[in-house]
């Protein structure tokens, strides 16, 4: 009966968050162009209409037409076909990026947050250390000693976002630790180890989902950075800011080619920021119920607040 009643409970927990996040067209729109973006990048030798690193030195630098629809680049590749595998990348990068640095943090942060003492301080400092160093710097270093390749931007990026995940991680924790629940655990037999992967860590995830939600844009953002920057992926590999870093020299003359990559690279990025604040509002009990239909009087009636 009992396990009915929480099973019942969470269903409308969650049928609760998804309706409050989806309560504006423009995250439902967000979302579609997320997962035909995705769709796209996952089904690409079937979508795309020509192979990427293929030259054709006939055709190079060749304008929009029925069969190149956003022309050619400087070495007769099609550009259109580049921007669909260079998603292959970008979202590969972004997914796998996140997964390492939210594995590692929450790791690490469950740690600080049980152990307390040295350790604490030890992990904490050196999380502060990491923090002290913006994101993009940390992972041109990262990525300068672990050289170019997918799995080493994936690595280099993961790296230098852990501190985040173990900040949050470590405070979620530090909250929860003395809760009646955990004492209980102890008090049946449970070991700490156990206490914390079974009753704390649960606790952490909401926060930490909707940090990795909003992590994914500024993911795939610095693999763009570093492969502008001639430090991410290996050419030919088709990659958005390498395609932007190819063709920023043709601005005069075929501008599509530095800012059709571009323009994915933003509508990514702005997406998944906007669902990440969606689904932060939606999981915040103070936040929630200000989306939707209700958007409007609660904007009034804080703005009567603020006079």
């Amino acid at each position: 009966m009992n396990k009915n009643k929480k099973s019942l409970m969470q269903q409308l927990r969650s049928s609760r968050i998804l309706r409050v996040m989806f309560g504006r067209k423009i995250i439902v729109v967000c979302t579609a162009v997320l997962l035909i973006m995705i769709l796209m990048a996952v089904f690409a030798p079937l979508v795309a209409p020509y192979n990427p690193n293929a030259d054709d030195l006939y055709n190079v630098l060749k304008g929009s037409s029925p069969e190149h629809l956003l022309g050619t680049d400087q070495n007769g590749r099609d550009i259109l076909s580049r921007i669909i595998y260079g998603g292959r990348v970008s979202f590969t990068v972004g997914f796998v990026a996140v997964a390492i640095s939210s594995l590692i943090g929450m790791a690490l942060g469950l740690i600080a947050g049980i152990a307390g003492g040295v350790t604490e301080t030890i992990i904490m400092r050196v999380m502060d250390a990491m923090s002290a160093v913006p994101m993009l710097i940390l992972a041109l270093f990262l990525g300068a000693i672990l050289g170019q390749g997918l799995g080493n931007v994936c690595l280099a990026i993961g790296i230098s976002m852990v501190p985040g995940y173990a900040r949050i991680t470590r405070g979620q924790v530090l909250s929860v630790r003395n809760a009646d629940y955990v004492t209980a655990g102890t008090l049946c037999g449970g070991s700490k180890i156990r206490n914390s992967i079974v009753h704390v860590l649960p606790n952490c995830l909401s926060a930490n989902i909707v940090t990795m939600t909003g992590s994914l844009g500024g993911a795939i953002l610095a693999e763009a950075n570093l492969s502008f920057l001639g430090m991410g992926i290996v050419p030919p590999t088709p990659s958005w800011g390498a395609m932007v870093s190819g063709g920023y020299k043709f601005l005069n003359t075929k501008p599509v080619i530095a800012i059709a990559p571009g323009i994915a690279i933003i509508l990514v990025v702005l997406c998944f920021n906007m669902v990440g604040d969606a689904l932060r509002d939606a999981m915040d009990p103070k936040l929630r119920g200000t989306l939707g239909k209700g958007a409007k009087k609660h904007r009034k009636a804080r703005r009567r607040k603020g006079a």
